[in-house]
C-alpha cells in the first residue's frame, strides 16, 4: 500500500551506479534534505550487482539505503533485471533475444547508465519466456527483496523501467514455444486455428511461425496481442517474486505516456500496467517530447486515465538541460533544450495541475559518462547548486507544507468530454499502416484532444471499457474495434450518452473482418444512416471538405458518405454527397462525421476547424467548468471533502490577465483568500494576473 508518512513524494533518479562519485554521496543526501527532497530512486541493475553466477555486491546499494535512513529519505528501489550480466549472456547464448531479421541482441552500454547489460528498449538481452533465465533474474530478485524488506529507509519498488519493449522482438525459439501455447489456448486446436488465419496447411503446432510482416491480417493481430499479454504477464511476475518475500512494501511502475500512438508498436499500455501496481508513474521530457503546452498536458492527463482514480507521480521530469540527442537537433533553444527555472516551474505545476501527486526529477545530478552528460540534473556536474535546483527545492518545501494538505486530498474533476480509446483500433492502423508515412490515428487522437483543449475543455482519455462514467464522448478514427465493444457503445447511448463519431465506426470488425453493410457491426441503426461511398485516401485527404452549420471544415483520413435512414442530415461535403448525420437512439444522440476532421485540426496546427469544434461543443450543450476570457491561459478544477479550487496555468513568457467564470456546480473563488501559490498571493476579486509561466491556485466554494 502506499505509504502515508511522506505528504507529497518529490526527490530525483540518484545512484545509476556510474554516478554520482562515492565521495559526493554523503554531501548530496544532505543538500537533498536541506532542499526538501524526501524521496530518491535508484537502478538496482542485475548486470551490475550479480558479478557472478551467486555472488552478489550489494555494497554501494546497502550505502545508498543507510545514508537515506540518516538523512530522512526514502528509497525507491527500481529493479533492473533487464540489464543482464555479461556471464548470463553467455552463459545462456540460446536464449538471447532475436529481432524479425533473425538478429541476435547484443549486450550494450546503457546510455542512462553508462554502464553494460543493457539490450533494446525495456525487453532486456535475454528472453524471460526461457526457465533457466527466468530463475535466474527470480534469485536476483529474491535476495534483494530479502536484504532490504525490512530496511527502515525503504519506500517500495519500481517494476519494469518506462513499461514497454522493442519493436521487432521477440523471435527466439522460447517466445515462438510460448506463442503456440497461448494459441492452443485461445483456439482449442489447428482447424480453427487455420480458419482464423486463413491458413490451411498447418500439421503441427510447431509449423506455426510468428508473422515477420507486418500487415492487416488476423495473425498479425494474434502476434500483437500475444507480445503485450506475454510481455505484461512477466511485470506481474516480478511482482510476484518480490511480493513473495516482502507482502506490505509499495510496488509502483511507470510508463511513458505512451499508449497514444505506441501501445501497438512499443506496448505501452497505460491502462494494463496501472492496473498491476498501487502508484503509477510516467517520464514526460520536454527536451524530447516539445514544449507546446498541449503536449505537457498529454503527458499527465492520459496518465491520470490509466490510473483511474489511483494516486499517480511524475516519476521522470526535467530539470536540465539536453544536448545532442536525436529529439532535439534543429529545434529552438527554448524547446527544452536548455532548462530555465522558471520552464521547472511550470512544466512541475502544469504536471501537479492535471493530477499527479508526486514529482521525481529524472536526474539529481547529469551523468558525467556517456552520450547523455550533463542532462536533465537540477544540480550542477559537481553537486553544486544552481537557481534550477533551488526552483525545484521552492516547490518541493511548499508542496510538503502542511497547509497544503487539503490541496494535495482535491483531485481534478471529470473532464466535460471524453476521447475514446481503443487498443483494437490503434493495432489495426498500425498494421493497416505499417510500411507508410501516412498515420491517420496519431494525428486524429491528437487533433480531437488538442481542440478540445484549445477550447477551454478538459478532455479526458477514457478507455473504452470506462465510458459509463462520461456523459459526451468523441470518437476520433474509429476503423475497427470488435463487434462487443459496440454493443458497449450502442448501450451508452441508448441510455442517455452523447457521441460524436468520425468517419468508417467499425468499418474493420472482428479480426479485422469488412462489414458488407456500412456502418458496421450493427451501428447503421444507432447513427440512423447508411453508407453511400467511401474514400479511403488518406495521403490526400486534406482536400476533403464539408460544411456544418455554415462553416466550411477541414476534413483528412477518409471520406465516408451517407444516406439517412432514421436520422437527419446535418451537413454535406463539397461535392453535394452527405457528410454528417444527426440521430436520435434510445435515450442518447450521436453525431457521425463522414471524414476525420480532427486530423485536419492537427496537420494544420490548429488553423482549421477552430469553429467546428466550438461548434460542436455547442452542439453537446455542456457547460465548460472554468470558462477563462484569456484563451492563453488553462484552468483545471479540483474538488476535496476539505476544500475545492481552481488552478489557472499560464505556459507562456508573458504576465496575463483572464476572467474566471466557473460552473454553478462549482461555486464561486473566494475572495480575499490566501492563493495555495503563489505563496502570499490574495485574490480580491475581478480579474485575475497570471504571472508567466507559472500557476495561480485559487479557493473555490
Amino acid at each position: 500500500m502506499v505509504r502515508d508518512d511522506i505528504q507529497f513524494p518529490y526527490g530525483a533518479v540518484y545512484f545509476r551506479k556510474s554516478n554520482p562519485p562515492q565521495e559526493h554521496w554523503d554531501r548530496d543526501y544532505g543538500v537533498a534534505a536541506e532542499d526538501g527532497l524526501n524521496v530518491f530512486r535508484h537502478w538496482f541493475m542485475w548486470g551490475a550487482i550479480e558479478t557472478a553466477p551467486g555472488v552478489y555486491d550489494w555494497e554501494e546499494y546497502d550505502r545508498q539505503l543507510d545514508l537515506a535512513a540518516k538523512k530522512g529519505i526514502r528509497t525507491i528501489i527500481a529493479e533492473m533485471t533487464q540489464t543482464v550480466p555479461d556471464w548470463a549472456v553467455r552463459k545462456y547464448a540460446h536464449a538471447i533475444q532475436i529481432t524479425s531479421d533473425g538478429r541476435k541482441l547484443s549486450s550494450n552500454m546503457g546510455v542512462s547508465s553508462a554502464t553494460g547489460g543493457f539490450g533494446k528498449n525495456g525487453g532486456g538481452v535475454l528472453t524471460l519466456n526461457c526457465p533457466e533465465v527466468r530463475e535466474a533474474a527470480g534469485r536476483f530478485l529474491t535476495a534483494m527483496a530479502k536484504r532490504y524488506k525490512d530496511h527502515p529507509a525503504l519506500y517500495g519498488y519500481d517494476i519494469w523501467n518506462e513499461c514497454n519493449y522493442a519493436e521487432d522482438v521477440d523471435y527466439s525459439s522460447y517466445t515462438k514455444a510460448a506463442f503456440r501455447t497461448w494459441l492452443k489456448a485461445k483456439y482449442g486446436n489447428l482447424k480453427a486455428l487455420a480458419k482464423a488465419w486463413y491458413r490451411y496447411s498447418y500439421a503441427e503446432w510447431d509449423d506455426i511461425e510468428p508473422p515477420v510482416q507486418m500487415a492487416a491480417y488476423p495473425e498479425c493481430i494474434d502476434w500483437l496481442q500475444f507480445k503485450r499479454e506475454n510481455f505484461y504477464e512477466q511485470m506481474q511476475w516480478r511482482i510476484d517474486t518480490i511480493r513473495s518475500v516482502d507482502s506490505k512494501c509499495l510496488i509502483a511502475a511507470h510508463g511513458v505516456s505512451g499508449a497514444i500512438p505506441d501501445m501497438a508498436a512499443h506496448g505501452c499500455d497505460d491502462w494494463l500496467a496501472a492496473s498491476k501496481v498501487e502508484l503509477y508513474g510516467y517520464t514526460w521530457i520536454q527536451a524530447r517530447k516539445g514544449t507546446e503546452p498541449w503536449k505537457t498536458w498529454y503527458g499527465v492527463d492520459i496518465n491520470r486515465a490509466a490510473a483511474r482514480g489511483k494516486p499517480f507521480w511524475h516519476a521522470e521530469r526535467q530539470a536540465g538541460p539536453l544536448w545532442l540527442q536525436p529529439q532535439v537537433i534543429g529545434r529552438d533553444k527554448e524547446d527544452g533544450r536548455v532548462a530555465e527555472p522558471e520552464d521547472i516551474r511550470i512544466w512541475s505545476l502544469m504536471s501537479l495541475a492535471g493530477g499527479a501527486r508526486g514529482m521525481m526529477n529524472l536526474r539529481y545530478r547529469p551523468l558525467l559518462d556517456g552520450p547523455l552528460f550533463g542532462a536533465f540534473g537540477a544540480y550542477g556536474m559537481d553537486g553544486s547548486r544552481t537557481p534550477r535546483s533551488e526552483m525545484q527545492a521552492s516547490l518541493g518545501k511548499w508542496a510538503n507544507d502542511p497547509a497544503q494538505a487539503n490541496l494535495w486530498a482535491a483531485k481534478p474533476v471529470r473532464g466535460e468530454i471524453g476521447i475514446i480509446v481503443v487498443r483494437e483500433t490503434q493495432e489495426w492502423d498500425y498494421l493497416l499502416n505499417h510500411d507508410r508515412k501516412e498515420k491517420p490515428y496519431k494525428d486524429a487522437m491528437w487533433g480531437a484532444y488538442r481542440a478540445f483543449l484549445d477550447q477551454g475543455v478538459q478532455p479526458d482519455w477514457v478507455h473504452i471499457d470506462d465510458i459509463d462514467s462520461y456523459r459526451v464522448l468523441y470518437f476520433p478514427y474509429p476503423i475497427m474495434f470488435t463487434s462487443e465493444q459496440a454493443d458497449r457503445l450502442k448501450t451508452w447511448v441508448e441510455n442517455g450518452g452523447t457521441l460524436i463519431c468520425e468517419a468508417c465506426p467499425g468499418y474493420f470488425g472482428d479480426r479485422g473482418h469488412v462489414g458488407q453493410q456500412q456502418p458496421n457491426l450493427g451501428l447503421d441503426v444507432m447513427f440512423g444512416a447508411r453508407q453511400v461511398d467511401v474514400e479511403y485516401m488518406p495521403d490526400i485527404g486534406d482536400r476533403i471538405r464539408f460544411n456544418f452549420g455554415g462553416r466550411d471544415v477541414q476534413g483528412g483520413g477518409m471520406l465516408q458518405s451517407y444516406e439517412v435512414t432514421r436520422g437527419k442530415a446535418r451537413g454535406t461535403f463539397d461535392d453535394g454527397r452527405l457528410a454528417v448525420v444527426e440521430n436520435g437512439y434510445g435515450e442518447g444522440r450521436t453525431l457521425l462525421i463522414g471524414t476525420n476532421p480532427s486530423v485536419g485540426y492537427f496537420t494544420t496546427n490548429g488553423k482549421a476547424n477552430r469553429a467546428f469544434f466550438g461548434a460542436l461543443i455547442d452542439w453537446t450543450s455542456i457547460e465548460r467548468h472554468a470558462a477563462l476570457s484569456n484563451t492563453a491561459l488553462f484552468a483545471r478544477v479540483h474538488k476535496g471533502e476539505n476544500g475545492s479550487f481552481v488552478w489557472l496555468v499560464n505556459p507562456t513568457r508573458e504576465t496575463q490577465m483572464t476572467e474566471v467564470r466557473l460552473a454553478e456546480a462549482h461555486g464561486c473563488i473566494q475572495g480575499a483568500k490566501a492563493a495555495s501559490w503563489p505563496p502570499g498571493h490574495h485574490y480580491q476579486g475581478g480579474k485575475v494576473e497570471v504571472p508567466a509561466r507559472d500557476v495561480v491556485i485559487l479557493q473555490i466554494g
